[in-house]
This record gives C-alpha cells, structure tokens and sequence, in this order.
C-alpha cells in the first residue's frame, strides 16, 4: 500500500514551496519511487520542481466525456492511456497534473474511471504526494480516500491558522480517513505571536515546527527559478528536513 501524504492551505503560504521540500526530502532519502500530485486548480507545483507539463488528467476525462478516441479501442483503455501519457517522468519521481474543475454536464461516468486508473496507477509507488488546493476534493480521485498524512500549511497569520483549521474540518466532512494531521507554519520571521500560538491550542492543531521566511525563494521565484534546486544551507530549506525527519522517521 501507498503511503498518502497530502497538503493544503490557503493561497499565498507557500504550500507548493513546502511540497516542493518534502519531494525533495522523499527522493534524497530514498523513499523512492514518488508519484506526486499536482491537485490545485492553479497548477505550477511543476514550476516549482522545474518540469513541463503536456497533458493533465482533466483534459483526458474531458476528451472521454465528449467521446473522443481512436477507432478499435474501448473508453477505458483510451483514459489509462491517457493517463499514462499526463505522467512527467523525473529522478526518483514522476508527477501527474490533475487539471481545471470540469465544465457543465455529468462527469460520473468519466470520473469513476480516472478514480479506477488512478488507483491502479498509485500501486506502483510506495508514496504518494499530493499538493492540493484549499478544497481537497480532489484527494476522491484515487480508489482510496485515505490520506497518511494530512499536512496543514500556514502563515504566522491568525486568519492563517483559522483557515488551517477549516481545511481540516473540510477534510472530515468529506470523510477523508486520516491517520495523522498535523500543521506548518511557513514564512515565519519572529517567531509566532501569542494570539496564533494560542490559536493553535485551542483548535487542537498538531503544531510539527516552523519554517523561517528565506530571502532565497523569493529570489529564486523573481528570476524563474524552480525552488525544488534550492541550496542545501538554504534555513527554510533546513527547517523543513527536520520537520520531515520527524514525521516520517
């Protein structure tokens, strides 16, 4: 079975920064191979790990709904084909971008399908990582809805922290079973204050550590530079592998 760690958070607290770290932590430690997930509407988590991206599962779940294909060959056979070809190949992983929400009309048929193929493809991965959006509907396009480990990304922000927590009641409601979740807080320059300390508490959040604010990741974004390359002494960078140590040790 696949181990499932997923993560979310609120635009603009570096998640997809922070799945970029764990990716890289998975791959140097061996954990190998990641089948990682690019499941935010907004997809650049290829950005951030410097690859192109050709094809995305909702342009293949599209393109069966409105039943094109080839001749001689079934729906499912063209969506796992489809599939297939969404998968981006890298060292010790490979991601697959799931794509914009579907447009009007039923999709029941399309979806079960990519569920089943997604399914069968997450068997050959010992770990799954997936970088969701604030909505985590779409961790039900795998056959399992079990998630290992629920990853909360924040900002030192109360109004951060508030929103943490929702993404995990959000992750109950859509009864998501998790085994264990716990909460980053991400861009940390001062420590936290005492309303988010206290914030945290009382919602019973899993504080796992702190990332520090690194001028080095808004250089690498200012000049295009996929953030996955960061330099080994880079203090989030850092922060981050001991967190990760302490969570998959």
């Amino acid at each position: 079975m696949s181990f499932v760690i997923a993560l979310a958070g609120k635009g603009g607290t570096g998640k997809t920064t922070v799945a970029g770290m764990l990716l890289r932590y998975l791959v140097e430690h061996g954990k190998t191979p990641v089948l990682a997930v690019d499941a935010d509407a907004n997809s650049n988590f290829n950005e951030v790990l410097g690859l192109e991206v050709e094809s995305t599962v909702g342009a293949a779940r599209e393109e069966m709904k409105k039943g094109g294909g080839l001749v001689d060959i079934t729906k499912d056979q063209l969506i796992e084909m489809r599939i297939n070809q969404c998968l981006v190949e890298a060292d010790g992983f490979d991601l697959i971008v799931m794509g914009q929400p579907e447009g009007p009309g039923c999709y029941c048929a399309a979806n079960n399908l990519v569920a089943h193929f997604m399914g069968v493809l997450a068997k050959n991965y010992p770990y799954i990582l997936m970088d969701n959006e604030a909505g985590m509907e779409h961790i039900s396009r795998l056959t399992t809805s079990n998630v290992d480990l629920l990853v909360l990304v924040s900002d030192p922000s109360w109004r951060g922290i508030q929103a943490a927590r929702r993404l995990h009641d959000l992750a109950r409601q859509l009864k998501i079973v998790i085994g264990r979740a716990v909460l980053i807080v991400n861009r940390v320059a001062n420590g936290l204050s005492s309303k988010a300390q206290a914030e945290i508490e009382s919602q019973g959040l899993e504080l796992a550590g702190l990332i520090p604010e690194d001028p080095r990741i808004a250089e690498f974004d200012a000049m295009g530079r996929p953030t996955y390359t960061l330099p080994a002494d880079s203090p989030a960078l850092q922060a981050g592998y001991d967190i990760f140590a302490g969570l998959l040790s």
